[in-house]
């Protein structure tokens, strides 16, 4: 019974924190002490703009076009693709539509990034990915936050959007980029995105193939003492996946090399107590809440009718599992993301996690 007891509690803090007053907190800290980056309107560095693609037949020419038409000086732009030895027409594309295309061998997008950023000389170098589209303005504003010399990391927002131009961004982005802001106000954020992030060249750190930049470029700038910042009004754009089906998968790819990260990439190390309490609250614990949901749903079965504060926990849950089963967007979409974090963790330790990838498309439901 104590031993329920303790890891229902313990379960129950770790979730509220993690999920609700964790960035409360955040949110209102930002508001009373913000430190934001020094940004200039007028600083124009040098910059690549590197995208790594495999077999991005159908959307390269598109992405690259978009980014040659960025308000930003052409003298100095760079536009680069760098290919996971793509095997249909991306690099030919690429290259007529005014790209330095880098042909890779097979070794994961980690891999063809760092190549590229190694064959370019440029003062910032930033990246996206093939299917996004950035704003006219996204790149100037973006590199504005590089005039504070504190800030080797800056990444944008990325707005979802159906294909008719609609916003599609759902509640949890919403909640997310909130909590971002204030990590980036306060002093470094925990996690960037793929869609749009830049890096000073003498802050670039080359790391595992297999862990992708999102999340550990972020804390191994700030092992270093450098800053990695959130600029919201860097925007870049994208269609989300189908389904929340196609998303559950998705993402149960991406928390594998979450965990890998986690569990190997020695976050904590060297670390602020400020910035290690940040990293702990939305990264290590939220990654864990597939397993601590089900900590709480075990020990509340075995504390049913012990007390009302138990039962009343365990008919939540179970209310939150029967509004999934029935479709409540909300609802569904947060058990399908929480259990995909379990489900990588599975994953990660029964095979690791390849560096390679596919694009997502290719995983699209049929009909869907």
């Amino acid at each position: 019974m104590i031993v329920a007891v303790v890891l229902f509690w313990a379960a129950l803090a770790a979730l509220a924190w993690t999920h609700v007053l964790y960035p409360g907190a955040m949110i209102a800290l930002a508001r009373l002490r913000s430190r934001a980056a020094a940004a200039a309107a007028a600083f124009e560095p040098t910059v690549a703009v590197i995208v790594a693609a495999y077999n991005e037949q159908d959307a390269i020419e598109r992405r690259v076009e978009n980014l040659r038409a960025l308000d930003y000086p052409p003298a100095k732009l760079q536009v680069v693709v760098t290919s996971d030895a793509s095997t249909d027409r991306t690099e030919e594309l690429a290259a007529a539509a005014g790209a330095l295309v880098i042909r890779n061998a097979r070794g994961g997008k980690v891999a063809a990034q760092d190549r590229a950023v190694r064959e370019t000389e440029s003062q910032i170098v930033a990246f996206s990915d093939a299917n996004a589209t950035w704003a006219p303005d996204a790149l100037r504003r973006l590199v504005a936050s590089f005039a504070d010399p504190s800030v080797a990391y800056a990444c944008g927002r990325l707005l979802l959007e159906s294909a008719d131009g609609a916003n599609k961004e759902g509640l949890y982005w919403r909640y997310e980029l909130a909590v971002r802001d204030a990590e980036s106000k306060l002093g470094s954020i925990t996690g960037g995105n793929g869609s749009i992030y830049a890096v000073r060249r003498s802050d670039y750190a080359e790391v595992d193939p297999r862990w992708g930049h999102d999340l550990s470029l972020p804390y191994l700038m700030a092992q270093r003492g450098r800053r990695a910042v959130y600029e919201p009004t860097a925007v870049a754009y994208e269609q989300p996946t189908p389904t929340n089906v196609t998303e559950y998968r998705r993402k149960v790819r991406m928390f594998e090399h979450c965990w890998e990260i986690v569990l190997r990439g020695r976050m904590l190390r060297r670390q602020s107590v400020g910035y290690t309490v940040e990293l702990v609250s939305h990264r290590h614990l939220r990654y864990a809440s597939g397993l601590l949901h089900l900590v709480l749903l075990g020990s509340s079965l075995a504390l049913v009718t012990h007390g009302f504060v138990y039962d009343a926990v365990l008919a939540a849950q179970l209310l939150l599992f029967a509004a999934a089963a029935l479709g409540v967007g909300i609802a569904r979409y947060y058990v399908l993301i929480t259990w995909a974090t379990v489900v990588a963790l599975w994953h990660y330790l029964r095979r690791g996690v390849p560096a390679t990838w596919t694009p997502q498309r290719e995983h699209a439901e049929p009909g869907t």
